[in-house]
């Protein structure tokens, strides 16, 4: 099967004052006083482990879906994004991160309905009723925090607890949830015009010149989980499986490999047929999501200095 170029890793020289922090999935090169180049690498995490092999055309997909709707979104809350010069490049305003992620769900699903299904009915203070089936949709949507761990695992943490340790006032917490619920329905009825549902999506803030500003990407499937929807009625109506359009896919493909991100666990290899079947995942979701046709970078466009050229042509104007 023919191999696609990936872009791995990079190591960019911008400005003799930058400072680089390579992420999970992107790098990024702070450039002070207060801008950031980030450059959407096609690594792939699951399990909080950053995979081997790097899944083509991720970075670009992930990247183009974001400015998508950063750019869509602008009414709602200012965010960071200053412009995307490159399929895999943005460069914003360098925020000052709020260290948790807000999780809307527009369903129960994922990790709420396996707590759910173990007897859980209490969720950042709002207490479920039983009986509720796999996909029950919320009206209106739920919204909880996580801490945003810089290694491990996040935790979840309630509205009280983010007020008592300080990392919010009262304002700023019904602030920041009100912006997520109504990104969360803008992605929604986006998705909605397009065949999909969103389920769930998670959404990071921070503070550039005394304002919340929204940060990093929005509404990909590594930080979205989306259906089609006529899945979601077959699935009522007759339990057949829904095909996994995020991260999701790749997670269930590491179960079945025994591999659930314990240090003892050897991370299981991906083939080039596997490695296309998950770009195409991506390529899908973003087709179906923006109405474009993907088009494919090229080696060359991911050469180094290719992506520097990109950059300069937005810093030096």
């Amino acid at each position: 099967m023919k191999k696609h170029p990936t872009l791995s890793s990079t190591s960019l020289k911008l400005r003799d004052d930058q400072t680089v922090y390579k992420g999970k999935v992107r790098d990024v090169y702070f450039l002070p006083p207060d801008r950031l180049v980030s450059v959407a690498s096609d690594r792939i995490s699951a399990f909080d482990v950053i995979l081997p092999d790097p899944i083509p055309y991720k970075g670009q997909v992930l990247n183009e879906i974001a400015a998508y709707f950063l750019d869509l979104t602008r009414d709602i809350v200012p965010n960071w994004l200053i412009d995307a010069p490159h399929p895999n490049i943005s460069i914003g305003y360098a925020c000052q991160p709020i260290p948790l992620e807000v999780v809307v769900r527009g369903n129960l699903a994922g990790s709420m309905f396996q707590q759910y299904s173990n007897g859980l009915r209490t969720f950042d203070g709002i207490t479920l009723s039983d009986g509720f089936k796999e996909y029950h949709e919320f009206v209106p949507p739920l919204v909880s925090f996580t801490t945003k761990a810089m290694q491990g695992h996040d935790e979840p943490i309630t509205s009280n607890e983010v007020l008592n340790r300080g990392i919010l006032n009262e304002a700023t917490i019904d602030l920041v949830k009100s912006y997520a619920i109504n990104l969360f329905e803008k992605g929604r009825a986006v998705s909605k015009e397009k065949g999909l549902l969103l389920i769930d999506a998670k959404y990071e803030f921070g503070w550039y010149q005394g304002e919340v500003y929204l940060m990093d990407e929005i509404h990909t499937p590594d930080c979205a989980r989306y259906l089609y929807l006529e899945d979601l009625l077959a699935y009522r109506e007759h339990q057949r499986p829904i095909r996994q359009l995020s991260k999701e896919w790749v997670r269930n493909w590491l179960k079945d490999k025994g591999f659930s991100g314990q240090s003892n666990q050897e991370i299981p290899r991906m083939d080039e047929s596997v490695k296309a079947e998950i770009s195409q995942l991506y390529i899908n979701v973003y087709e179906k999501l923006t109405g474009r046709k993907f088009k494919p970078l090229t080696a060359e466009q991911l050469d180094g200095k290719y992506l520097e050229s990109c950059v300069f042509s937005v810093l030096d104007n």
